[in-house]
């Protein structure tokens, strides 16, 4: 390999400096990439029967998002199985997971040269390093003792980062089993583990504060719109605190009749009402030791929220019929959409309830907040959704690409996902084949411009909504200049609108800066 010393020599310098694992992983790539002259690489994190993309080169964004499990991808499954350098035959029938995710190639990969690199450490697979070169015989002239220094390396610097974030862990007593790790992406999950997906400063502002209080004992108050994973998150507080091992309980207040809270929440004792034939624990008895998740607390009618601040303050209840009093230890975590501070100057909610449940904060930020997450999702959801729809390959237009990027989310990541069923389902219906499935904006049932004018968030966000004037397009030309046409408009009179202040314009449309550049860039705006 021409320069192959100093470029190894390189990385393996990067293993002891102090530089984050994002950028260690982001420079390998950019080696392999200069080294094999490759058209794609990515490097992988292996759990739990699956691949999940640490960092990636040469293909779409939204590859980041996605988590590849084996069984239904035969060459990472060769990989996985290897335990050594895998070298595919260009013909090779296998599909390959990166099936229409290369920007610079379109069409499928049925004939190319492809290398697989499991990573191994402490005798275990941790990972993988894939190349691919749409040349049949591009690395022919590599030899198999070339390719193991790469692996080698690249297998030092994964572990590295795994074990600095073990480390990380135990320096704020959060215990963490071993292996696991999120390495920013928020994933890798191990079995039964909640994942976390999103690379925004808003996703890390969040973890940052999952992790701050995660060891503590303190309540927490999750607030935010309907729709933006506040489960996922008390999920992951439960998970990352001393408490992970006993129960994690969920309770959905909104759902509670009135007449029946009281049992849900604190048990009964045989006899107590009509229907009580046996003893019953409760909520907070079956969380003693864990965590009791409280989703819609705002909804609790006003004479439960009272014993409730009871159990919170002094940590004993009485069951429903019983005199006793039981010792229970459980922590709170809950949840809401609603403004509870309002609430309670209203008095629908009491206000020493609401300083009870609100010693630490949590607001989860809503999806149009989170720039190039909205990728990384739909990459997720799309990867799902082909398995259970027997799909081979599916990816975003991009034109669908924009039209997600401009669209509002008013139901945040439970409506995308949504979308993406959705969508996946008609564009399935209409393709001939299930080889290859392109998401394009017709199949999805949601319209960009609605994004100057998305439903009322309840928490955290603006109620004030800018008036677009309408714009007129012809009618008499597809889709695509259509959208095209919409989008130059639209963005051109905002722009104008903002003193031609790109930040500005970024701000007022709801999107992420980079993204607006780039598309105000693709449409010829800049």
């Amino acid at each position: 390999m021409k320069n192959t010393p100093k470029e190894l020599t390189q990385l393996a310098l990067d293993l002891t400096q102090g530089i984050s694992s994002q950028y260690r992983f982001d420079r390998l790539l950019s080696v392999i990439k200069s080294l094999f002259s490759c058209d794609s690489s990515a490097l992988l994190a292996f759990r739990d029967q699956h691949f999940s993309p640490l960092a990636i080169n040469g293909l779409y964004e939204e590859v980041l998002g996605r988590q590849f499990h084996i069984d239904e991808h035969p060459r990472l499954e060769a990989i996985a199985r290897a335990g050594d350098i895998v070298r595919f035959p260009h013909d090779s029938d296998l599909p390959d997971p990166y099936d229409g995710l290369i920007p610079s190639h379109q069409g499928n990969l049925h004939v190319h040269a492809c290398i697989g690199l499991p990573l191994i450490a402490n005798e275990s697979l941790i990972g993988a390093l894939t190349i691919d070169g749409f040349d049949p015989h591009q690395f022919d002239q590599f030899s198999d003792d070339e390719l193991r220094v790469i692996s080698a390396l690249a297998a030092a610097s994964l572990h590295t980062a795994l074990l600095m974030e073990r480390l990380e862990s135990q320096a704020v007593n959060i215990p963490q089993p071993q292996g696991t790790t999120n390495l920013q992406t928020g994933k890798l999950p191990q079995a039964g583990q909640v994942e976390m997906i999103g690379k925004s400063k808003a996703m890390e502002e969040l973890r940052n504060h999952i992790q701050a209080v995660a060891a503590t004992e303190l309540t927490v108050l999750i607030t935010g719109e309907t729709g933006v994973g506040k489960e996922l998150i008390a999920a992951s507080i439960h998970q990352a605190s001393h408490r992970s091992q006993q129960p994690l309980v969920y309770l959905n207040c909104a759902a509670l009749p009135e007449s029946v809270a009281e049992s849900e929440l604190f048990g009964h004792v045989k006899g107590a009402f009509t229907g009580a034939i046996s003893d019953r624990k409760g909520k907070f008895e079956m969380a003693d030791g864990g965590t009791l998740f409280l989703d819609e607390v705002g909804e609790l009618p006003l004479s439960l929220q009272a014993k409730l601040l009871r159990v919170l303050q002094y940590g004993d209840l009485q069951r429903v019929g019983d005199d006793s009093l039981l010792k229970v230890n459980t922590r709170i975590v809950a949840a809401t959409n609603r403004l509870l501070h309002e609430e309670v100057k209203t008095g629908k909610f009491r206000a020493d309830l609401y300083h009870r449940l609100s010693v630490f904060p949590i607001m989860a930020p809503p999806l149009r907040e989170r720039g190039n997450d909205i990728l990384l999702l739909a990459g997720f959801f799309m990867e799902r959704c082909k398995g259970k729809l027997g799909i081979q390959s599916m990816r975003l237009s991009q034109e669908a690409v924009t039209q997600l990027s401009l669209y509002s989310w008013p139901g945040n990541v439970r409506e995308l996902e949504h979308a993406i069923n959705r969508a996946s389902v008609v564009a399935r219906a209409e393709s001939n084949g299930l080889d290859f499935v392109e998401l394009q904006p017709q199949h999805f049932d949601i319209h960009a411009e609605s994004h100057g004018n998305s439903t009322q968030s309840t928490v955290g966000t603006d109620s004030h909504h800018h008036k677009k004037s309408p714009i007129s397009v012809d009618t008499n030309i597809g889709l695509k200049d259509a959208t095209n046409r919409f989008q130059y408009q639209f963005i051109d009179e905002s722009y104008q609108r903002n003193n031609q202040n790109w930040a500005a314009t970024a701000r007022a449309l709801e999107l992420d800066a980079g993204n607006l550049h780039r598309l105000a860039k693709r449409l010829g705006l800049k």
